[in-house]
């Protein structure tokens, strides 16, 4: 029976370890047979935290231009260990982070034309935050994105988000 639930569940969709085992538990499997069921799909390859977390990476980037902090809080959430996560997000380069932020910068400036230059610029810097970009990757991406816009505001930019003390 615990078999027929874990392999219904890795048929819909790709499962963490940690996923499978919260699913046994919620339909009565008993804690032993659930840990031996799952170490027998992870040693079948069915089960695989770590590609799990690279695909969940690349994804998130690809599709959604989340950061890294955002991607990190959701393999966190599906129970990827805090080592495989940070092997999985190493995969994502500086580079990587800053051409996702730059373009969700780019689509929220687009969308808030015509509004004040200041209401702009919060909006665009909550949305990149919100997105899981840090500090210093947002600001980045917006003054790479207004210089693309054709708006030079050096210290616009500055007097708006400013910048975090260490």
């Amino acid at each position: 029976m615990a078999r027929a639930i874990a392999l219904r569940s890795l048929s819909a969709a790709p499962r963490t370890r940690a996923q499978l085992a919260d699913t046994l538990a919620a339909k009565d499997t008993p804690e032993e047979v659930a840990t031996e069921l799952l170490d027998r799909l992870e040693a079948a390859g069915l089960v695989d935290d770590a590609e799990y977390a690279g695909m969940l990476v690349r994804t998130r980037y690809a599709e959604r231009h989340q950061g890294r902090r955002a991607i990190a809080h959701e393999l966190r959430r599906k129970g990827v260990d805090d080592e495989t996560a940070a092997a999985a997000l190493a995969q994502l380069d500086d580079e990587d982070e800053h051409a996702a932020a730059l373009e969700v910068a780019r689509k929220k400036l687009r969308s808030t034309r015509g509004l004040d230059r200041d209401v702009r610029y919060r909006r665009t810097i909550a949305t990149l935050g919100r997105k899981g970009f840090g500090g210093e990757v947002s600001r980045r991406a917006l003054a790479a994105a207004l210089a693309k816009e054709g708006e030079d505001d050096e210290l616009g930019l500055r007097s708006v988000v400013p910048r975090r003390r260490n």
